[in-house]
């Protein structure tokens, strides 16, 4: 029974004692309470007692300080008053809001409150704070409120201040070109879109901002021939020379200068001054890049290209920023490259309706969005109608009526034009038809039908014509086809095979704006063409009337005679494009062209209107003649 005595002590006596709000609260205390020395003995055998509340407080590396009800620190431990610098006497009444930082910003102060009144269940922030001695410390405050007995929160307080700093170096590898040790893409777009934000521009500095977006001309060859390793060696290099560029050039602050990748490079100048600033600053950066580079002995020049834009930074954004300068970009490159351009509102403009209109054109052949006006092919000698030019317009229901210098060469990228032309084909055929039948007793016209050498190549035109012909039931010499000199000169294999094919048919074949292209004259008689249409540009060397102002230039004649005679020779016909005066249809005449078309006879017009012309006594009967 005495083993069993001293071995077991009554329940009340073996529970750790139970702490008190007010003991908590009050700094550790340096000799033993009442409690701690009334405790009985324990044998070797028995388990420790649970140690105190109170004493794990005191002994805990944690730095910890409970706050009451009213947001004051009613006790703190030994770690807690290390780690913030302060006197551990000086914290009980303090106010924990303030040693921690938690009322500077509303958010964090309001979810505080709210955890004191009981109705939230933790907080957790990250803050800075200065520590007495005066260095930064950086420090994650925890609140969590303390049992319903207890009353009051509890505040802990851990150095993250490591933590940070590992942070911020595995950032800086993360945000950083590791060739160029610049900033890579994903820290410059994070610091443009911090100053496109409204509270970066709005209380101070001009409100503007500015970019170079910058590409080096023929870097794929000098990867290609020398190496990658050269490759990122002139990279390194180059970076030297845009960070001294942008130090030198820095006026209200030094531009960001950052790899976007491959060799893009950007230089982003926030608080611009305007374009002048971002003029001098791509003009020093092109002298900078296209001076020499030593590269481990090796003597390499380079050039860069270079888009620049600048702007109120009210009302862009990233995204259009960076379209903006990848746009002008390309301006330079397509301008010939070692040279900055200027972002053009205006050229802007109309890509982006080139853009429109090429995303539209098939959706618009189906909609029926496209029409035919007829120009007269008028005869010199008899000023009668002998045929009509097929034109094709575009009744856009944005953009109006669009003439074919606007879509036709969007048409002939995407492979629309194939289509487009089956549709102008069948029109325009079946139009002549029509006039032929309303008009029985007059010679009947033929219908001129403009080809892109991209529908020779993707379809198989020769079927189209025939089916064509069929189908309208219109003779194939009243069907006369039109292609570019560019287009059929110098061609040979299957374009060459289609329009011999074309010509046994008995189709016309004309080889439009004669003149201007490779003019190979030896070649045109092994060509199946039966039509020469002399460029406008020879006709409007004729743009002139019989006065002493305004002398005739002899060698457009001669140069004009030369071809129709030469033509003539070889058994074609000729017409003249944009003839205007009547000036200009006497000196045709008299040189020998069979027929003409232009302003003077009619503009493009519809087919009631060459239905009417071709009811009458002639287009210009009598203008121009002698």
């Amino acid at each position: 029974m005495r083993g069993t005595s001293e071995g077991s002590a009554p329940a009340t006596e073996l529970d750790p004692p139970t702490v008190t709000e007010s003991e908590i609260s009050t700094p550790p205390r340096t000799e033993s309470g009442p409690a701690e020395s009334a405790a009985p003995p324990t044998s070797p055998s028995a388990a420790p007692p649970t140690p105190s509340y109170r004493s794990v407080f005191t002994a805990a590396p944690l730095a910890m300080a409970v706050v009451d009800r009213e947001g004051l620190v009613t006790g703190a431990n030994a770690a807690f008053a290390g780690l913030l610098g302060r006197d551990p006497q000086s914290l009980p009444g303090a106010v924990a809001a303030d040693l921690v930082d938690l009322a500077s910003d509303a958010r964090t102060w309001h979810a505080y409150r709210e955890l004191l009144r009981g109705k939230r269940a933790r907080l957790r922030r990250t803050r800075r704070l200065k520590h007495p001695e005066g260095h930064a410390l950086w420090v994650r405050v925890t609140v969590s409120p303390l049992p319903a007995d207890d009353g009051g929160v509890l505040l802990s307080v851990a150095d993250i201040g490591d933590h940070r700093e590992l942070q911020a170096q595995l950032r800086h590898v993360r945000m950083h070109d590791p060739v160029t040790r610049l900033p890579n893409r994903t820290l410059f777009f994070e610091r443009l879109t911090a100053a496109l934000d409204a509270d970066s521009y709005e209380e101070s500095g001009t409100g503007r901002i500015g970019l170079c977006y910058l590409d080096l001309d023929g870097f794929k060859a000098v990867n290609d021939t020398l190496g990658h390793r050269v490759g990122d060696e002139l990279l390194s290099a180059v970076a030297e020379r845009l960070n001294r560029c942008a130090k030198d050039a820095a006026r209200t602050g030094t531009p960001l200068v950052a790899r976007l990748g491959g060799d893009e490079f950007a230089l982003l100048v926030e608080d611009s001054t305007g374009t002048e600033q971002l003029a001098d600053l791509a003009e020093s950066l092109l002298d900078a890049i296209q001076a020499p580079f030593d590269l481990s002995g090796r003597l390499l020049s380079v050039s860069a290209s270079i888009g620049v834009v600048e702007r109120h930074a009210a009302g862009t954004t990233p995204t259009a920023l960076m379209q903006a300068a990848d746009t002008t970009l390309y301006w330079a490159k397509a301008d010939g490259k070692a040279r900055w351009t200027l972002f053009d509102p205006e050229r802007n403009a109309s890509r982006v309706t080139r853009q429109a209109l090429a995303s539209t054109l098939r959706p618009a052949i189906d909609r029926g969005e496209f029409a035919l006006e007829y120009q007269p092919l008028v005869g010199m000698e008899d000023d009668r109608v002998h045929g009509v030019e097929a034109l094709i317009r575009w009744n856009h229901p944005r953009f109006g009526t669009l003439t074919p210098n606007r879509f036709i060469s969007l048409a002939e990228e995407d492979g629309s034009i194939v289509p487009l032309g089956r549709w102008v084909l069948r029109t325009a055929c079946r139009q002549a038809r029509d006039w032929q039948l309303q008009h029985p007793g007059e010679p009947p016209i033929f219908v001129s039908v403009n080809v892109a050498v991209r529908q020779v190549w993707d379809s198989d035109l020769v079927a189209d014509v025939a089916d064509t012909l069929e189908e309208t039931g219109l003779e194939p010499g009243l069907l006369q086809l039109e292609l570019t000199e560019s287009a059929v000169m110098g061609s040979s294999g299957r374009p060459i095979q289609t329009l011999k094919a074309l010509s046994d048919m008995g189709v016309r074949i004309a080889i439009d704006d004669f003149g201007t292209g490779y003019s190979n004259l030896a070649y045109l008689s092994r060509l199946p063409v039966s039509v020469l249409k002399l460029d406008g540009s020879f006709v409007r060397g004729f743009q002139y009337e019989e006065r002493a102002s305004a002398p005739p230039n002899p060698a457009d004649e001669v140069i004009v005679e030369a071809m129709v005679q030469l033509a003539h020779r070889l058994g074609l016909t000729v017409t003249a494009e944009c003839v205007e005066t009547s000036a200009q249809a006497t000196r045709l005449r008299r040189i020998g062209c069979d027929t003409g078309q232009g302003w003077l006879y009619s503009r493009p017009v519809s087919p009631d209107r060459i239905s009417e012309l071709l009811g009458g006594p002639g287009v210009q009967a009598g203008v121009g003649k002698p």
